[in-house]
């Protein structure tokens, strides 16, 4: 099996756990007896955060250390670097993360959210639940952030939100010069009207961005941040403590009651040694994702791509909220959507779900969904 994430560079702090998770699930399915009568071995490579090595190691992979499947990727940048090189090779990428949508491979799977399933759900909420009236749309420069926040503004637009009470900010990967985006910010939201911050800002450039916010008096009461990429893992490397009150946008968290998710918990710490490990959300995507694999294959007695690609739709395993994830006939998930806000110890509140599982639709144009 491929593992495939970043232990190094700016997307380290999130795909690390990524890595770990992904090597327990491996070593307890051994436990248990492997599958089809062999033990599952692990081929873990760390890409750097280089979107080239991806797709270097991608291949590698495949035709040097012949793996059944990759797990792997966090970035729609490192997704499509591998993409082109999974379907020339007939490999099978499961990919955990949240993104932008508007892509369809024979050979890929996408365990993570769809726009439907994250982005509007969490916009919705700012809009109808906290009257939010102004929007800083603030991602990292690449691909995801640029198509959910082009999505999101026009879905606005269509909902009667002005141009002007739009402002757009992108910066590099890594960015830690903060000042004058948070003062821009504050001076965008300085009218009278509530605003508030969607970020699509990824890796370890939030770390900066959120203290930035707090040195300049920004406080979730008066400007809140709604993240898309800032989960519990995240905020074991950052000061929790300014954060307090801003949200996140997932569709798990750790703090979610249910005895699946206390088992899987339970299980992650006693893997790692460390009572203080945290879950997130790719983290339980992945864990998904890992299971309908394994059910496949064992339904097919095979680990061929094409036989495994056919018997993973509809297959339907628990989820770790409580409910079911069931492989769409487009290879997206189904999934519930929360909206979360940061406690003082580094977990969420859940303040807001969705009152059923929403099915994942990459092609789902989002004014359609203004004002319904």
């Amino acid at each position: 099996m491929g593992v495939l994430y970043s232990q190094t560079g700016t997307m380290a702090i999130s795909e690390s756990s990524l890595k770990d998770a992904l090597l327990m699930q491996i070593d307890l399915q051994n436990r248990r007896g492997g599958l089809l009568g062999r033990q599952l071995e692990p081929v873990a490579l760390d890409p750097a955060s280089r979107w080239d090595m991806y797709a270097e190691m991608a291949r590698q992979l495949i035709q040097r250390e012949r793996v059944a499947v990759i797990f792997g990727c966090w970035t729609s940048a490192s997704r499509k670097a591998v993409k082109p090189v999974v379907e020339e090779l007939d490999g099978l990428l499961f990919y955990p993360v949240q993104y932008e949508g508007m892509e369809s491979s024979n050979n890929i799977f996408y365990l993570g959210a769809a726009p439907n399933q994250q982005a509007l759900p969490a916009v919705r909420f700012l809009r109808e639940q906290m009257a939010v009236e102004r929007w800083v749309l603030a991602g990292t420069d690449y691909v995801y952030p640029r198509t959910t926040n082009v999505m999101l503004a026009n879905f606005l637009q269509a909902e009667g939100v002005s141009t002007d009470d739009i402002m757009l900010s992108y910066t590099p990967f890594g960015h830690t010069d903060w000042e004058r985006i948070v003062a821009d910010i504050k001076a965008f939201g300085a009218t009278g009207k509530k605003t508030a911050v969607v970020s699509t800002i990824n890796g370890d450039a939030n770390v900066a961005f959120y203290m930035e916010l707090a040195r300049q008096g920004v406080s979730a009461g008066d400007i809140p941040v709604m993240a898309f990429s800032i989960g519990e893992a995240e905020l074991q490397g950052m000061e929790v403590k300014p954060m307090v009150g801003h949200l996140a946008a997932w569709n798990y968290f750790m703090s979610v009651a249910d005895p699946g998710n206390t088992a899987f918990i339970s299980n992650w710490q006693r893997w790692t040694g460390d009572d203080k490990r945290v879950s997130n959300d790719p983290m339980e995507a992945q864990a998904i994702g890992f299971r309908m694999w394994v059910d496949a294959v064992a339904r097919v007695g095979s680990v061929d791509a094409g036989k495994v690609r056919e018997a993973l739709i509809g297959t339907t395993v628990p989820n770790l909220s409580g409910g079911l994830a069931e492989m769409l006939p487009n290879h997206h998930i189904s999934k519930p959507a929360y909206i979360g806000a940061i406690r003082p110890d580094g977990q969420y509140d859940v303040i807001w779900q969705s009152a059923e599982s929403i099915r994942g639709d990459p092609w789902l144009d989002p004014v359609s969904q203004a004002s319904e």
